[in-house]
């Protein structure tokens, strides 16, 4: 005689159901349990520093006053257009073929170059090499650019090295606090293999502490201050752009740098639009013998905080930037525009003023002694 009563498959079923729920939430949580960690620590405001900065006013930082600016909608008022081109333009927008990599063989005992290197990772990752200094710029070796590493936009290429395998280097250099730019996970790995202090504009310090980098590795600055580090000379300078890890904005400072030796120089111009700051920043610490022009993700509608390759060779011809090396494209899935667009505008760019390029592999050194031809590696790559 069956023991089973009327409805007790109905409530079995309910049981199975409640219980894949429950599971599944179970497997979000876990997955999802470092997200609240990766949005940093705001400022709380009692820092003095970050009150009495000429950026600062009424709780936020600010942009400094511009003419020259572009005007877009911005990033945080997208309008309905945006949100439909981002949802369903995708075409184009993404390598249909593995993107080629020059992977180095791991060299931690190298000594650094004695004139200017710079090798590029992909994105905004780079690594420059001033008169025997080395510097590494907004590190990011995850997966994804995102507070989750299941969710955000993922890497169009893998990592061209192993973080653990970079030489040691002088000084960590952080632009900004987006998640393309400052990320947790790889912040948490260089505070294991590295002993290089982290310089960062203000406010991005509280970010750091949360994630374990002790007290005497963070260099926090304003725009126009200067760190020295033995021979090497780090200077943050303007941008205009935006800052932001959750819902709120602005909370802390971003900026570009200048990285000089004792005779030489780079410049690294982080995010931004383009404005009359490059200017009188080439007319103080310029000429460079190279700088790190951000090239990808522009858009009309962010026009403001983005440069598009023609600004950014005109933000080159006004710093004196000597060697172009486009950043900020190829790695991440970031703009509305063609994947290989960035490059090919700014070498006709480029060609119209005389700007002399080199667009290495993720991964390639590119020495200045003797640059590398180009060679268009991107062609059909999307």
């Amino acid at each position: 005689m069956s023991d089973a009563t009327p409805g007790s498959g109905t409530h079995r079923g309910r049981l199975l159901a409640l219980t894949t729920v429950a599971a599944g939430l179970g497997a979000a949580a876990w997955a999802l349990r470092e997200v609240p960690a990766a949005f940093g620590r705001d400022p709380d405001g009692r820092d003095a520093r970050i009150r009495n900065s000429p950026q600062y006013a009424d709780g936020t930082f600010r942009n400094a006053p511009s003419d020259a600016a572009r005007t877009g909608s911005g990033p945080t008022r997208p309008d309905r257009d945006t949100f439909r081109r981002m949802l369903f333009e995708r075409n184009g927008r993404t390598p249909v073929r593995p993107v080629p990599l020059v992977r180095p063989e791991p060299t931690p005992d190298r000594a650094p170059a004695d004139g200017v290197s710079i090798t590029w990772y992909g994105h905004a990752s780079a690594l420059v090499e001033v008169e025997g200094t080395r510097v590494l710029l907004d590190p990011i070796w995850s997966e994804r650019c995102s507070p989750s590493a299941h969710l955000g936009p993922k890497r169009l290429h893998p990592v061209p090295v192993e973080l653990e395998e970079l030489p040691a280097v002088d000084a960590v250099l952080i632009s900004h606090d987006h998640y393309d730019h400052l990320d947790m996970a790889t912040v948490k790995r260089l505070v294991r293999t590295q002993s290089a202090p982290f310089a960062v504009p203000l406010g991005i310090g509280g970010h750091l502490r949360r994630w374990g980098v002790p007290e005497h590795r963070i260099i926090e600055l304003d725009w126009d201050e200067t760190c020295t580090l033995g021979e090497l000379t780090l200077t943050l300078t303007a941008a205009h752009h935006f800052s932001g890890r959750g819902l709120t904005r602005n909370t802390t400072l971003w900026g570009s740098w200048v990285i000089a030796g004792a005779t030489r120089k780079v410049f690294y111009t982080g995010d931004s639009g383009y404005f009359e700051g490059y200017a009188a920043i080439g007319a103080q610490h310029g000429p460079f013998d190279a700088a790190l022009v951000q090239i990808g993700a522009y858009d009309e509608a962010w026009a403001d905080i983005h440069m598009t390759p023609e600004d950014a060779v005109l933000a080159h011809r006004e710093l004196g930037g000597g060697l172009l090396v486009p950043v900020h494209w190829c790695t991440f899935n970031l703009g509305l525009h063609p994947w290989a667009e960035p490059v090919e505008r700014l070498l006709t760019e480029a060609k119209a003023h005389g700007v002399p390029v080199a667009v290495p592999r993720p991964g390639e050194r590119v020495d200045l002694a003797a640059p590398p031809e180009l060679d268009a590696w991107w062609t059909g790559l999307a």
